[in-house]
């Protein structure tokens, strides 16, 4: 095994394990917002029932979309665009809590923004294997 080849399959390894990261937080989430709204503890859950359920759907299609088409080779570009989808996503609720003055707030989102990035450049410089 070459050089290149060996930080290719670490590359490629590092990239499942935030794709499953990122899944993971995803379906939690989307699946919380659509069955158990009640049980978080965001204060706009209660302020936009809407916003909750669109966002809920989104979250789990996003979690889906992430690993799926890549861990089932069917059109794995999907998770390029997926994880493209995530950063706007992330980037829009940060202004979304910077304009209620929840700036605080948003390290969670900058983080899972940081890790779609990583996903997005690395699916495009490592092949899915």
């Amino acid at each position: 095994m070459t050089a290149s080849q060996k930080t290719s399959k670490t590359m490629n390894t590092i990239l499942w394990i935030v794709q499953g990261i990122l899944a993971t937080t995803f379906l939690w989430a989307g699946f919380m917002k659509l069955f158990k709204p009640e049980d978080l503890s965001f204060p706009w859950v209660k302020d936009n029932a809407t916003l909750v359920l669109i966002t809920g759907i989104v979250d789990l299609l996003g979690g889906l979309g992430i690993v799926l088409p890549a861990l089932l080779r069917i059109r794995p570009k999907l998770t390029i665009y997926t994880a493209y989808g995530m950063t706007t996503l992330m980037t829009l609720a940060s202004i979304f809590h910077i304009s209620r003055g929840e700036a605080k707030d948003i390290s969670f989102n900058i983080f899972m923004l940081l890790m779609a990035i990583f996903v997005a450049w690395g699916r495009q410089k490592t092949p899915i294997k």
